[in-house]
């Protein structure tokens, strides 16, 4: 009897993605969507040089400590050892920003007497709105070369796939942040952990797309329904993209345990984002090409572009 695991459980695989992505909604909708953190809504940047190397911890401590619950702290300067301490706080109010500031300098010189204050810049939410605006338009502009490469490269079926298949990812990314937003906030590292997805992600899909092909050109292939063909294809490349992976994981978990809250904002939707994409290429991105493909869903536009062609050639 032929095992027909990923072809056969597509609606089961599809239901999964599309139950999580309705309970984000719903989240979102009774008032517990993204938590979005100080680059989104504006903030003050403080710049302290503490004298020598420092604890972030004691530093994060000292905010905490005076009532600051939405912060980042971090580690710059140049050399081996960094000496220059960034505060982002949000934004409370002019008068509240001073007291707080002065607040926690009193906490921090328990600790560290010898830092100095260097400067304190404001942040306005006009610029998070920029960002979120930047990575929306990056991410069409991906999204459309993507087509006309994937489309050129293959056609048109696999193009609108690769992009289903990262909406998808990115969907879920989204969610997760939804479901974990008392431990998470939506920063730039979130954005540019989406903008690393997206180029990883169709990495896989590419490989799968491309052994389907290859079994197409087969005779034991050539008539009844695609599935069959992604059945073979998805099996034939399951070993490389679990391999993969699995050493890209060992990696991002590491550096999840042993790294500060900053990075492990950055590594959660990276692993989120990795682990869906492997998901909608072994699972879901295959199998939506063969049912597109059998339906010839988007015969018209290829029916076009082929008489186009026709007449051309008649005319030469």
């Amino acid at each position: 009897m032929e095992n027909n695991f990923f072809t056969k459980n597509f609606k089961t695989f599809l239901l999964i993605p599309a139950c999580l992505i309705v309970v984000a909604l719903l989240m979102t909708i009774f008032g517990f969507g993204l938590n979005a953190g100080i680059d989104f809504t504006g903030g003050s940047l403080l710049t302290y040089d503490m004298g020598g190397d420092f604890d972030t911890a004691v530093v994060e401590k000292a905010l905490s400590d005076v009532g600051v619950a939405d912060y980042l702290v971090s580690k710059t300067g140049t050399g081996a050892v960094r000496t220059t301490c960034e505060v982002r706080m949000k934004d409370m109010g002019e008068d509240s920003n001073e007291e707080y500031r002065m607040a926690f300098e009193e906490k921090l010189a328990e600790s560290y007497p010898d830092f100095k204050f260097i400067t304190i810049d404001t942040v306005g939410a006009v610029a998070g709105r920029d960002l979120i605006r930047n990575a929306v338009l990056s991410c069409l502009i991906v999204f459309a070369c993507l087509l006309i490469y994937i489309a050129i490269r293959f056609d048109l079926y696999s193009g609108v796939t690769a992009l289903v298949a990262l909406l998808h990812d990115v969907a879920i990314m989204v969610c997760f942040m939804v479901f974990f937003r008392g431990l998470y906030k939506v920063n730039t590292s979130f954005i540019a952990a989406l903008l690393t997805i997206i180029g990883y992600s169709i990495n896989n899909t590419i490989i799968i797309f491309d052994r389907i092909r290859e079994n197409n050109r087969l005779l034991e292939f050539k008539d009844g329904s695609r599935t069959r063909v992604v059945e073979a294809s998805v099996r034939q490349t399951l070993s490389r993209t679990v391999n993969t992976t699995i050493t890209t994981l060992i990696t991002l978990v590491i550096l999840y345990i042993c790294g500060v809250s900053s990075i492990k904002e950055f590594v959660f939707p990276l692993i989120v984002g990795m682990l869906a994409g492997v998901y909608s290429s072994v699972l879901l991105s295959g199998q939506i090409w063969a049912r597109w493909y059998d339906k010839q869903v988007f015969a018209p536009i290829t029916n076009l572009f082929k008489r186009g062609g026709a007449k051309t050639a008649k005319k030469a």
